[in-house]
């Protein structure tokens, strides 16, 4: 058995994880759990008790939330070099955990058709949605990467965000986001990554 395996389902946030993996280069198990079933499992509920993938073991280690196995795997793997030194980890840190805070929780309100009143904003963290979108559009402006000229593990988790916003139309289509995505998905891990999830869906039944 590996002593690194990814708990995952390719129609669900385990692709991160998996674009993740390919990028520290790491031999990996996959273990493909499905929503009716092997997700609620006692099995894996002691894993994740919110019975959500993705999940990572690592040496008997367990990481769950995307953007902590990006920053796990990020350290664990330094030959990577997907992680800045740390005196270098400001933006790095900023705006992985911005993707994975007002980012997350504004663009699926707003998806659910969950929308704060103006008076309401100040109760939650990302205060409104088209001023998070405004913040995100200046963070993928600035250099190529989300940390500086270097892609790095934020880059996975940010870069996910505005993928995947932009193809089922949660973020809007900005120049900005669209040349973010190219320089990404133009990566050999994104594409080896997808082209893994994309089998798995054709031979697994997922539901």
């Amino acid at each position: 058995m590996s002593d690194l395996i990814l708990y995952t389902n390719p129609m669900s946030r385990g692709r991160i994880a998996r674009w993740a993996l390919e990028e520290v280069g790491a031999h990996y198990e996959v273990r493909v759990m499905n929503y009716a079933d092997s997700m609620k499992s006692d099995d894996y509920l002691s894993i994740n008790p919110m019975g959500k993938v993705p999940a990572i073991e690592h040496k008997g280690k367990i990481v769950t939330e995307c953007a902590a196995i990006c920053a796990y795997l990020g350290d664990a793997f330094p030959d990577a070099g997907l992680a800045p030194a740390l005196a270098d980890r400001a933006d790095y840190y900023r705006w992985l955990f911005f993707a994975a805070g007002p980012v997350e929780h504004a663009v699926t309100n707003n998806s659910a058709g969950f929308v704060p009143q103006a008076d309401q904003g100040r109760m939650f963290g990302y205060g409104n949605y088209d001023q998070t979108i405004e913040v995100l559009e200046h963070a993928v402006s600035r250099y190529d990467y989300v940390a500086g000229d270097a892609f790095t593990m934020a880059d996975v988790y940010v870069g996910a965000q505005v993928i995947w916003g932009n193809q089922f139309g949660s973020i809007p289509k900005r120049d900005a986001f669209a040349a973010y995505a190219a320089r990404l998905t133009s990566r050999d891990a994104y594409q080896r990554a997808n082209e893994l999830d994309d089998a798995l869906m054709e031979t697994n039944q997922l539901a």
